[in-house]
């Protein structure tokens, strides 16, 4: 259990600093730099693919291994803070929130993927680096194939769970971070689904709507 004084003086500072970790605009800085609004195109989500498709491969990586260590930092914050155990999911959640919704882009902002891997790779650094590699892998692997960038997520969190059982780690922690995946992927595929209808097509066609969509916006 965890009192009032800690809640005060840990859970809700550490909560705020994860919040603010994760609304760092970092996709839809890179853009503007580059003059692109990420927000105007493709998705419309400030996030690693979309900046790579419409901005460029070399700044579409930099934005996901720098939202990568944004959930590295919101977790290891709220360590030194003072948090403890599954409660560490909290301000994890809230760093997610922050990069969904950034208090500096008009509440705008990504999926949480790469940022979801972030946190995976702090709150279990081995198992969470063989998870987030492994679905790494999994998505350079079926770039052609529709779901794949959440079907990743799926595969390195199993493998990440799978091995936390086995070598009878922190379940709870665990599960902590299963909601959260679930979480990111429930919004993920809401959003997909929202796109999909809003352009009328399945979802293998969805880049071609994309593509049609930006046509629409800018003729």
């Amino acid at each position: 259990m965890i009192d009032t004084t800690s809640i005060l003086t840990t859970l809700l500072p550490a909560i705020v600093v994860g919040y603010l970790l994760g609304a760092i605009p970092v996709a839809a800085l890179i853009s503007r730099k580059a003059g692109v609004d990420i927000f105007s195109v493709g998705t419309g989500l400030a996030g690693a693919s979309n900046v790579k498709r419409y901005v460029g491969k070399k700044r579409g990586g930099t934005v996901g291994l720098v939202d990568l260590t944004k959930g590295v930092l919101a977790v290891a914050a709220s360590i030194l803070i003072g948090v403890e155990g599954a409660w560490v999911a909290l301000p994890a959640l809230a760093a997610i929130l922050g990069h969904w919704k950034s208090v500096f882009t008009g509440f705008r902002g990504g999926d949480g993927l790469a940022i979801l891997g972030g946190i995976m790779v702090a709150m279990f650094p081995v198992y969470g680096f063989i998870g987030v590699l492994v679905g790494v892998l999994v998505a350079f692997g079926g770039q052609k194939l529709p779901y794949t960038s959440l079907f990743s997520v799926v595969i390195g969190y199993a493998t990440l769970a799978a091995l936390v059982v086995n070598a009878n780690g922190d379940l709870p922690l665990a599960l902590g971070l299963g909601g959260l995946s679930a979480l990111v992927l429930a919004r993920a595929i809401l959003g997909h689904r929202r796109r999909r209808d809003n352009d009328g097509v399945d979802w293998d066609d969805m880049d071609d709507a994309e593509g049609a969509a930006d046509q629409r916006r800018y003729s």
